[in-house]
Parts: C-alpha cells; structure tokens; sequence
C-alpha cells in the first residue's frame, strides 16, 4: 500500500500529479518532469536528515497512485500532505494510505500530532479527511497553529490526529493485535 520513495516511480507519479483535477492541491507543484525529479531527490534527503518521512502510495498491483508525506516534523509533531492521481479517486486508497501511514508514523518513528491543513474551498479532501475517526477538527482546539497557517487569510482548515486517538480507533491497529 505504501513504500519508501523512490526514483523509478518519478515519471508515471508526475503525469498524475500534473492533472488539473490534482495539481492545484499539491504541497510542491513542479513545472517539469525534471523540477518534480529534483523534489522527489530532496524530500530522500530531508528523511534522512529526519524533517520529513515521505511515502509512495501504491495500489493493489503494486503501481504508484500517488504519495503521502509528513513535513516540518518538531518535536514529535508534523504537517501531512497527500495526493492521489484522479482515476484513483473515490476508491478507499486515501484512507487505506492513511491507515498505514500513521501506523507506521506512531508506532515505528515516535510522532505524537500529525496536523493537516486543507483548503477550505477543498471539499473532496475535507471529506475524506472527515470520515476518518480519529481525526479532529482543530481550528479552535489549536488557534496558534491556525493563525500560524491562515496568517493573511483564512484559507485553510486544520485538522489534527493524535497518536492515542489513531490507536484507539484504528481497525488497522486492532486486526495486528488480534493477530
């Protein structure tokens, strides 16, 4: 479902990337299959230096579909980006990439708040986001960090996941243990 990034993956990922329906909600918006190569090569280096974990979403077949990535991690605690190319939409990988996602983030690297801002005009993401139950609405439960993103308009809606509110309503987590 997820694996770490890599190189071989950059072209088919950037022609989904590059789709009107994708492109004005990505984190980097690259210009050039080589631009798009270039960012993938820095966010390699940023996990090695421990500021980002960034993963390659794939579907059943094993084919990228998309990525999922935490950034700006202090202390415990960073910014999660996603996207999925548009004939994939609508068909459980956003939260299955989620799932593993955050297991492998609270479980293997210690994170403890994984925060995301959306669009407000974004409803698909909103969406998706909303039926996920460990995800809580923070725009007042965290007004530093929504001034912080919101700091010359009111753009985006923050949202937050807790490590302990993942573990105790992640089915993912509970199929392991029963296991």
């Amino acid at each position: 479902m997820i694996k770490k990034r890599d190189l071989h993956e950059c072209h088919s990922l950037y022609h989904l990337l590059i789709d009107p329906s994708v492109f004005p909600y990505v984190r980097y918006k690259p210009q050039s299959y080589e631009e798009y190569l270039f960012a993938t090569k820095q966010l390699i280096v940023e996990e090695e230096q421990g500021t980002c974990i960034s993963r390659t979403i794939l579907n059943e077949t094993g084919q990228p579909i998309g990525s999922i990535d935490l950034y700006d991690i202090v202390n415990h605690t960073g910014f999660l980006a996603t996207w999925i190319g548009i004939p994939y939409f609508g068909k459980g990988y956003n939260q299955l990439a989620k799932d593993a996602f955050f297991t492998e983030l609270f479980l293997e690297h210690g994170i403890e708040t994984v925060l995301l801002k959306i669009r407000k005009q974004n409803i698909r993401s909103k969406k998706a986001v909303e039926k996920l139950p460990y995800v809580t609405l923070a725009n007042e439960l965290n007004p530093y960090m929504y001034n912080r993103i919101n700091q010359t308009e009111q753009i985006y809606d923050l949202y937050q996941v807790e490590r302990s509110a993942f573990l105790d309503n992640s089915h993912v987590i509970q199929q392991e243990i029963a296991t």
